[in-house]
């Protein structure tokens, strides 16, 4: 049998520690949880990490990096309404097969409301840095255009609020999505795959300027 490096052991670590605070949150996960999916002891764990905490950091990291690749690679070579439709699929199609990646993303907020109540600023400062890597990298593509920005990062929120909470495809709150953003499902209104720019008034956009 191969050993693995110590540094293929410290990967193994970060999947093994996204998928249980995924599931379990900061507080509601164990040390021990995660050296059992890995399949080392505790003690060899924190020869790698020196605490529950370093093993967070790195995992919701990882998570925020690894989203920023999958607009990187969906924008490449595109730009405005190409770009903008590509990186909403993309993105969906990332949560929707590996729920991790969703379920991650939305412990690693509450992980930074909870810390910084208590005040600790170390969690927020990691995360905010990556979100604004994340921010930059769909900027450009948009046209770096502030509003395009600022809305499409706005549906991804809520994209990602209707998937934790299990709103079916078919379900109407995803009428107002980019078609390109909605989950498969019945087919769509034709208007429906719009930019929010070319709705009606009465439809605009959150975030967009009257």
């Amino acid at each position: 049998m191969v050993r693995m490096s110590a540094e293929e052991r410290r990967e193994s670590v970060i999947r093994a520690a996204m998928s249980e605070f995924a599931r379990g949150g900061y507080h509601g996960t164990s040390t021990e949880a995660i050296a059992k999916r890995v399949g080392v002891s505790q003690p060899y764990l924190f020869r790698l990490f020196p605490g529950k905490k370093a093993m967070f950091l790195a995992a919701s990291a990882r998570c925020c990096e690894e989203v920023r690749k999958v607009f990187e690679a969906a924008s490449e070579g595109l730009e405005g309404e190409e770009a903008l439709h590509s990186m909403a699929q993309a993105y969906h199609g990332l949560i929707t097969e590996d729920p991790d990646r969703l379920h991650m993303q939305l412990q690693t907020y509450v992980a930074v409301a909870a810390a910084e109540a208590a005040g600790d600023q170390e969690f927020g400062e990691m995360v905010r840095a990556g979100w604004m890597e994340l921010w930059e990298t769909v900027h450009l593509p948009l046209g770096a255009d502030v509003d395009e920005t600022t809305t499409f990062l706005a549906y991804g929120m809520l994209l990602n609020a209707l998937s934790a909470m299990g709103f079916p495809p078919e379900h109407r709150v995803w009428e107002g999505f980019y078609a390109s953003a909605q989950p498969p499902g019945e087919a769509r209104r034709p208007q429906l795959a719009e930019r929010p720019e070319t709705a009606r008034p009465a439809e605009r956009s959150p975030g967009e300027r009257p």
